[in-house]
């Protein structure tokens, strides 16, 4: 396929170019060399990703203020479900809203995902692709190939384990990898989910369904992915916590339980700067408010005592 040969051709420059960096400080032959190199190459998609971060934000914003018009599109067309599907695809057109808005980073690094597998697979099998075919790389696909960490080799998979120096290395550190990689998954949906989601929110069954589906999907695909592709998608993971951790603090969904908190913190931090009196402030204020003012004699008066 074009696009795929595309990409795999994209990664693979990519992870050369990270390579050759950090060459500068690091064994090249290193199996870590070739991890962080990969890590990089989360870095870059990531931030050519934040464009499309951002129209998410903007589309769940959009399905919060949408709320009244689809509980009475519900309302209305409660015994006929094709007309509220029709209605309810109307109202997202309008207003330009996507429901599934919230997936859109993980499906478009699809490819991507396949794209670095299908490169790890040419080094695991000396068939090189992208530019590891270029004579300018000549001798990189075979460092690839031989590079390892803690003894296991960057193309190794838990499935083929066999087929690697090490296969015990290869089946714990696959195993290790698939466990955060599945635990990651499902807390970066989890907490959409139930930090930025507003209780009445009708997508959040759907997307309640899919905070099982996708670590589901990863955990058991994960005996077939090298253990490369694993490294990448635990680095995207922990890329997403803290990408969402810091909008749904600063920046979170009217209504929800995030938004309760943030307003919460604003009123803690508002009380705080407020001035404090303290108990001789307020002896002195009582004082003050008590005290006689002394009346004025005439000097007669004064005279005559």
């Amino acid at each position: 396929m074009f696009v795929l040969d595309w990409l795999k051709t994209g990664v693979s420059w990519i992870l050369v170019q990270f390579h050759q960096f950090l060459s500068n400080f690091l064994s090249p032959a290193s199996g870590w060399t070739w991890v962080l190199s990969i890590m990089g190459l989360v870095i870059v998609i990531r931030i050519a990703l934040i464009p499309l971060f951002v129209k998410q934000i903007k589309s769940q914003r959009n399905l919060q203020l949408i709320q009244p018009q689809i509980k009475e599109i519900q309302r209305k067309y409660k015994g006929d479900k094709e007309m509220q599907s029709q209605e309810m695809m109307k109202l997202y057109r309008e207003t330009g809203t996507n429901p599934l808005a919230s997936c859109l980073p993980i499906l478009l690094q699809a490819p991507i995902f396949f794209a670095l597998f299908g490169v790890l697979q040419g080094i695991a099998k000396m068939q090189p692709v992208g530019v590891f075919t270029w004579a300018k790389y000549a001798g990189l696909a075979q460092q690839a190939h031989d590079a390892q960490i803690f003894g296991v080799p960057i193309y190794g998979t838990f499935k083929d384990a066999a087929q690697t120096p090490n296969p015990t290395a290869t089946h714990v550190l696959s195993i290790l990898l698939i466990i955060v990689m599945t635990i990651t998954t499902f807390t970066t949906q989890r907490q959409l989910i139930v930090k930025n989601s507003a209780p009445d929110n009708p997508m959040v069954k759907q997307q309640k369904i899919m905070l099982y589906v996708f670590p589901l999907v990863f955990a058991i695909g994960g005996i077939n992915f090298p253990i490369g592709v694993l490294v990448y998608w635990f680095t995207t993971n922990l890329w997403t916590m803290g990408q969402q951790f810091y909008v749904i603090r600063n920046n979170p969904q009217p209504g929800t339980p995030a938004h309760e908190a943030k307003l919460a913190r604003q009123a803690a931090k508002d009380a705080a700067k407020a001035p404090v009196s303290t108990d001789v402030d307020i002896a002195a204020d009582a004082e003050a408010t008590t005290r006689v003012q002394p009346k004025k004699t005439s000097r007669a008066k004064r005279k005559s005592s």
